[in-house]
């Protein structure tokens, strides 16, 4: 496919017009109707960085040396049952079928799915938990494959959160706030950070699994940060993102001709207005030109060798699937994009946990082990974060039927587990504790705050200072919590 000659591009006719932000424009007053645009910006309630800004949009963090420059996370929307896979309670066997003990709940609330239960029985694993590698560590049978990189891996067994439903936990993990309007992870990262490859999104989102809790394209939005920092969503059917070929009769040339018009107009409209966001627009309908090319390549896995569809499984050949997006993932690693977002849905499992947790970990165990070797065999994983984990856990007590082989797990917000594998991670540890009944975190609690403000640590980035002002206050992806996880750190 063409492309345009360096000298002719859209975003280049503007070095030093990139005005996202007060900071931006008082840094370009060398442009003429610099006082117009500067009366219009104060009034518009734009953002600023905390932190110093470039002209390619990242913000420095002098002093503080990233150990990761990228993430990928394994989102398992639902919410997987601790008890179930990596937080073994072997006695609770001898507890099956009793009511959990009111100094264990101590009042604390619990879904209208389960309030109007007369009884709370506990409900112990119906699976059984083996030690794996040098480490150590218990996981659970139904994850043979994730067990298998106990050594690779730090699993935070005390991770609890805020909210006790599906979509105000799920935008809490993306966001940092249970109302949806705040910018998510990845949008944080792209812009504190920045892109490592013009010609793909600093920021890519993919679903897998249609059953499950609806997932909303504001989970990977930018919310009130500039709109080029949004994720972008890329589908298993047709086009891998929207209208990204030519409609029938448009070329290449003609579509290139197409766009240096459109932005004439929108140069002529940000000289008039002085709107940040017709310069996202520019730069976005730039992007899309380059991803013509770049996706189609990127999206592309009949090269890989047979001995990648070994190590991923089948499922990795089939379009859709968490397999092939697991593998798609370490591709757009290999690329530089800085965030990749997996959600698979499906893990609410409030009856017949066993025979449909066994559903899931069918179609997510092998994947989500292979892309960690298969990162660590390329010498990515050293500066790659992987995380895997949900928006919360279930409870020890049954919802529905309960027998030795079939019962019900509700929402629990109160302790579940996530792991964490390189970017600077300590690998074969077990971090935290609950209690006997996984219920309540006994040691080293973790919150979602502070599992934010890690991640950020281990990419550069000091949380507190990642800001943009927005309605008179300076927000932030950790609101105003969070400590980093130092104990885990490598």
């Amino acid at each position: 496919m063409k492309r345009l000659p360096e000298n002719k591009s859209v975003t280049n006719d503007f070095p030093n017009r990139r005005i996202e932000t007060r900071r931006g424009f008082l840094g370009s007053m060398s442009c003429g109707i610099a006082g117009i645009a500067l009366t219009h910006l104060i009034g518009s309630g734009s953002g600023t960085h905390a932190a110093d800004t470039s002209l390619s949009g990242r913000v420095s963090f002098p002093g503080r040396p990233a150990k990761a420059k990228r993430v990928i996370h394994l989102f398992q929307s639902g919410g997987p049952s601790q008890l179930d896979l990596y937080d073994p309670k072997p006695q609770l066997k001898n507890q099956h079928g009793k009511e959990l003990p009111a100094s264990v709940r101590k009042g604390q609330r619990v879904t209208t799915m389960t309030s109007g239960q007369e009884s709370f029985p506990t409900a112990s694993s119906y699976f059984d938990f083996t030690r794996h590698g040098q480490s150590g560590g218990e996981f659970s049978e139904a994850i043979p494959h994730i067990g298998s990189i106990a050594d690779d891996i730090c699993v935070i067994r005390s991770m609890h959160t805020d909210a006790i439903n599906h979509d105000p936990a799920i935008t809490f993990f993306q966001t940092g706030f249970q109302l949806a309007g705040n910018p998510s992870l990845g949008s944080w990262l792209s812009y504190g950070l920045g892109t490592d490859n013009e010609d793909l999104p600093a920021f890519i989102a993919m679903v897998s699994h249609r059953g499950g809790q609806p997932l909303y394209d504001r989970l990977w939005g930018s919310g009130f940060l500039p709109t080029r920092h949004q994720g972008v969503k890329f589908r298993s059917q047709g086009d891998p993102v929207l209208y990204l070929n030519n409609p029938p009769g448009i070329d290449s040339s003609l579509r290139r001709h197409m766009l240096d018009q459109i932005a004439g107009l929108n140069r002529q409209g940000f000289a008039r207005d002085q709107d940040p966001e017709i310069l996202t627009r520019i730069a976005q309908y730039e992007l899309a030109f380059r991803m013509q090319t770049s996706v189609p390549d990127l999206t592309d896995v009949s090269g890989e060798p047979e001995s990648t569809f070994r190590l991923y499984g089948e499922d990795a050949r089939k379009p859709g699937t968490f397999a092939h997006n697991c593998l798609l993932a370490r591709r757009m690693t290999e690329r530089g994009v800085r965030l990749v977002q997996l959600f698979h849905r499906g893990w609410d499992h409030h009856s017949g946990l066993p025979k449909n947790l066994r559903a899931r970990t069918a179609q997510t165990d092998q994947a989500s082990s292979a892309l960690v070797l298969d990162l660590k065999q390329r010498g990515l994983l050293d500066d790659t974060l992987v995380i895997w984990g949900g928006e919360f856990g279930r409870t020890v007590y049954c919802q529905g039927k309960l027998t030795p082989k079939v019962y019900g797990r509700d929402h629990h917000p109160r302790c579940f587990s996530v792991w964490l594998a390189g970017g600077g991670i300590k690998p074969g540890m077990i971090y935290g504790k609950t209690d006997d009944y996984s219920y309540n975190v006994a040691e080293n609690p973790v919150s979602v705050h502070d599992l934010h403000a890690t991640i950020l640590h281990l990419l550069g980035i000091d949380h507190h200072k990642l800001t943009f002002k927005f309605k008179g206050r300076h927000f932030r992806l950790t609101d105003v919590e969070g400590n980093v996880l130092d104990r885990i750190l490598g």
